[in-house]
């Protein structure tokens, strides 16, 4: 069981990108940065949370969405290719989701 030491947010630019087919890919921004420890203190790990609450490992995540890897584009430079809005974002406007707290495996 790994608990979070630390969460910070994450700076425009980057980008989780997830792999919905063997030819299609998507990206969504990263919302924060989480730093994960053992619950014995020894290995740690940084992920990315984006903004539809998905990170690597998640057992929630997108049916069929397997986790490439982070990237970062400069904001002038403007949004990856495969950067689509999340549909929750999209339907709502409301205002920002809460996140519930969550402990991970």
């Amino acid at each position: 069981m790994k608990r979070i030491v630390e969460i910070v947010p994450a700076r425009p630019g980057w980008y989780a990108r997830w792999r919905l087919s063997p030819e299609g890919t998507r990206c969504y921004p990263v919302s924060l940065w989480a730093l994960l420890e053992e619950a014995d203190g020894t290995g740690r790990e940084v992920i990315g949370v984006d903004c539809i609450g998905q990170w690597p490992g998640a057992d929630d995540n997108e049916a069929s969405g397997e986790f490439v890897r982070y990237l970062y584009q400069t904001p002038d430079s403007g949004p990856p290719e495969d950067a689509e809005p999340p549909p929750a974002l999209r339907e709502r406007s409301t205002g920002p989701r809460l996140l519930q707290p969550v402990t991970v495996p």
